[in-house]
């Protein structure tokens, strides 16, 4: 049985079709969730796609985390569903507090979109697993508000805790430098890129995979984590069953 896996859309989301070919393309059936949904339609994992959500003229996420969908997505989360966010869906999980940090506008204040690379911190998630060993993963940004922040405290619970999920990396898989470095296309402190949350089973990255997952499309490394995502999901669901969270 194919497993299925929410979409969830945003007045103004742009990325939906590419994360519903992403889904699709790693073996998913895709189930779209419009904003205002209070059911989740027992879907076995959430994904909150790039674009736009509604009110990102006061702060990208900062009235999306309080549409109904969002409700249910977070008893969701809170019941151990699995759910990622891909740049504005990971703006919309920090502002809902499913994930720790926040998303700041780019340091040279202009809307970056262009390829960079990261790498996972850790293969041992259940949005890393298949990615095998750790290398640099090609995929592109587009985003104004991408800078990851968080006090010094934060950052170093984060790094401790093994939260630090993914990095921006030069060509060679090194780190990249400071927030003036190129290689961090948005000022993120210590170039994070990805983090997920202290349970494991929600994160987040500003990097769009689902726009890399076939060769025809510049790049094919992204689909790594989408199928990561989508056989935990499988597997999560055969093991507890769907979790049947604001189903009507």
């Amino acid at each position: 049985m194919t497993v299925r896996i929410g979409v969830v859309l945003f007045p103004g989301s742009n990325r939906d079709i590419d994360a519903v070919n992403a889904l699709e393309v790693a073996g998913a059936e895709p189930v779209i969730l419009w904003h205002d949904e209070v059911a989740l339609d027992g879907v076995a994992g959430i994904l909150l796609p790039g674009g736009f959500a509604y009110g990102d003229y006061l702060r990208a996420g900062v009235i999306a985390r309080f549409s109904p969908v969002m409700r249910a997505v977070s008893a969701f989360a809170a019941d151990g569903g699995l759910v990622l966010g891909i740049c504005n869906g990971f703006q919309v999980l920090t502002e809902a507090h499913l994930l720790p940090g926040a998303l700041l506008r780019n340091r040279g204040l202009r809307f970056v979109s262009r390829e960079v690379r990261i790498a996972a911190e850790r293969s041992d998630t259940p949005f890393s697993h298949l990615l095998g060993e750790r290398r640099p993963l090609r995929m592109p940004v587009a985003h104004g508000e991408g800078a990851f922040f968080a006090d010094d405290a934060t950052l170093d619970q984060l790094e401790a805790n093994g939260q630090v999920l993914f990095r921006y990396v030069r060509a060679d898989g090194s780190p990249a430098g400071g927030e003036e470095d190129r290689v961090n296309p948005n000022g993120s402190l210590r170039a994070i890129a990805g983090v997920i949350n202290a349970a494991g089973n929600v994160a987040g990255l500003m990097p769009h995979p689902e726009t890399a997952v076939e060769a025809v499309l510049g790049s094919d490394d992204g689909l790594g984590i989408i199928a990561s995502f989508v056989a935990s999901a499988a597997e999560h669901e055969r093991a507890d069953g769907p979790v049947l969270v604001g189903t009507r």
